[in-house]
């Protein structure tokens, strides 16, 4: 039956509605009145978030593992040189990050996808608090047992375990929404379409255009900028956190206890962080609030010669970079359309933001980043408005991604 021509008005009206929005994001595109989006989103959380959650708390498990383990003289029997403790840390991080931050986004719309990544991201926070307890037991009992040092039994039980979950893990996760068996019909259509609607139907080919697209993107420089900025100061500071407790005074066993109150803070803030950025659909304006707590707490670390002062800027660092690492890397994984060209620009950003930063270049890069995708919404509304384009027109622009006039990026 074809539909009356006051329908067919009424539907392009709203089509244009959503596209003269600042921020376009799709809350519950339902093909079937049977289909209830959370109870799909509850599905996808049972089947995949268990699973990347675990993968990840094992690698920050291995990456405390080297900070305790240098704290516990690691260091000083291998001779290590700053630069090779570095690269060391380096190889831990270097390729699964990237990986699991473009797993969730091609799984997860939009608005769903910050409080996942967060979740994920807080497993290091565990993992850090945990690593530090483990390792103090280990080093307590086991130095000197069969003639090995404290370090390497940290290294040997704590390794041999993320060896075992790894090969596990490689046979239990599932692949693409496309694959999704444990989805009935309607409720994959749903997550289909509204992911297509999330990207403004961007193409899923493999074409070599597309990763020229990525690489002569201005937006992956801005955004690999703001992670080269944000992302190293985490990342070292919970690497070498046992080495600044123990550079407070503590014994290097008991900084390794000492370690847990600062991972649970960062754990727990970056949940809440999470959570309210998918609640309020933005993620740029939480960064700017919360990286002034770790700017805080480096002011108490480097101008206070209080223990208790120092100690709890130490606290507060961790607890305000963790949150805004998480907010990035599901800003950057939302903002970026066509599977390609995301998996490639979350390559480029997390792999440039491995080279360095500074958190306080991070608020300014985060300001800057605010302002320039609400510019270039503002040019795609006022594109649309002019040549009358609305969500029918999507399929035309498939081969744009992002840069598709009805594409909107999340602020």
């Amino acid at each position: 039956m074809s539909s009356s021509p006051s329908n067919d008005k009424a539907s392009s009206s709203i089509d244009k509605e959503k596209l003269s929005t600042e921020i376009v994001t799709v809350e519950y595109v339902a093909p079937s009145p049977s289909v209830d989006h959370k109870k799909v989103l509850r599905k996808l959380d049972l089947r995949l978030i268990p699973t990347v959650c675990i993968l990840y708390l094992f690698c920050g498990l291995d990456l405390s593992n080297i900070a305790n383990a240098e704290v516990a003289g690691m260091g000083t029997d291998l001779h290590f040189t700053g630069v090779q403790f570095n690269l060391c840390i380096a190889l831990t991080l270097s390729g699964l990050l990237p990986g699991v931050t473009y797993y969730l986004s091609a799984w997860y719309p939009k608005f769903a996808q910050a409080k996942r990544i967060g979740l994920m991201y807080s497993g290091v926070s565990l993992a850090g608090g945990f690593g530090g307890l483990l390792a103090y037991i280990i080093q307590d009992k086991m130095d000197g047992l069969g003639g090995l040092a404290g370090w390497s039994w940290i290294f040997l039980c704590e390794g041999l375990l993320t060896v075992i979950i790894a090969i596990i893990l490689f046979f239990s996760m599932y692949d693409y929404p496309e694959n999704a068996t444990f989805l009935t019909d309607a409720e994959k259509a749903w997550l289909l379409e509204t992911l297509k609607l999330d990207s403004a139907a961007g193409s899923k080919k493999f074409k070599r255009e597309f990763i020229i697209q990525a690489i002569k993107e201005p937006k992956a420089y801005l955004f690999a900028s703001l992670f080269f900025l944000s992302a190293i100061p985490g990342a070292s500071f919970s690497t070498f956190l046992p080495t600044i407790i123990n550079g407070m005074g503590f014994s290097s066993t008991n900084a390794q206890i000492l370690t847990i109150p600062q991972h649970v803070a960062s754990c727990i803030s970056t949940l809440f962080v999470s959570y309210l950025s998918d609640k309020k659909h933005f993620r740029g304006p939480l960064i700017l609030a919360w990286c002034p707590v770790a700017i805080l707490g480096y002011a108490l670390l480097i101008a206070t010669r209080t223990l208790a002062a120092q100690y709890i800027g130490s606290v507060l660092v961790l607890g305000g970079l963790v949150p805004c690492v998480a907010m990035q890397l599901s800003w950057t994984g939302g903002n970026f359309a066509g599977e390609l060209k995301r998996a490639v620009v979350i390559g480029m950003v997390l792999g440039f933001g491995n080279l360095g930063g500074r958190v306080s270049g991070s608020y300014v890069m985060s300001a800057v980043a605010i302002v320039t995708l609400r510019m270039l919404n503002k040019k795609k509304i006022a594109q649309c408005e002019r040549d009358g384009l609305t969500l029918a027109d999507e399929d035309a622009f498939a081969e744009l991604g992002d840069r598709s006039p009805l594409y909107r990026y999340t602020l």
